[in-house]
């Protein structure tokens, strides 16, 4: 995790050992457990909500890059006419 071996982790241990007493080094270490639960538990939330906002955001590039048409359907109005959709049969241009 950190790059601590194994020795380097009993060393720890002993001298957490010696400085906070049998009674107290178990109720410290449930203490860090709890919270490095939390962290990761906060920190899963956040990276969730992220993807969900950026797959939302994404989600118009995709339709346009499929070739959808965009929500309302028809065709955007042609400069000419200043109307939407493709000009009508019978009308003289």
């Amino acid at each position: 995790m950190f790059g601590i071996g194994l020795p380097e982790l009993i060393v720890i241990l002993v001298i957490g050992l010696l400085v906070l007493g049998p009674q107290r080094l178990p109720e410290l270490a449930r203490a860090l457990g709890r919270g490095m639960a939390e962290l990761k538990r906060a920190t899963q939330d956040l990276k969730d909500e992220i993807d969900a906002e950026v797959r939302k955001m994404d989600e118009p590039i995709e339709a346009k890059s499929h070739g959808k048409l965009p929500a309302g359907g028809g065709t955007p109005p042609s400069p000419e006419s200043g109307k939407a959709g493709p000009p009508s049969e019978g009308k003289p241009s």
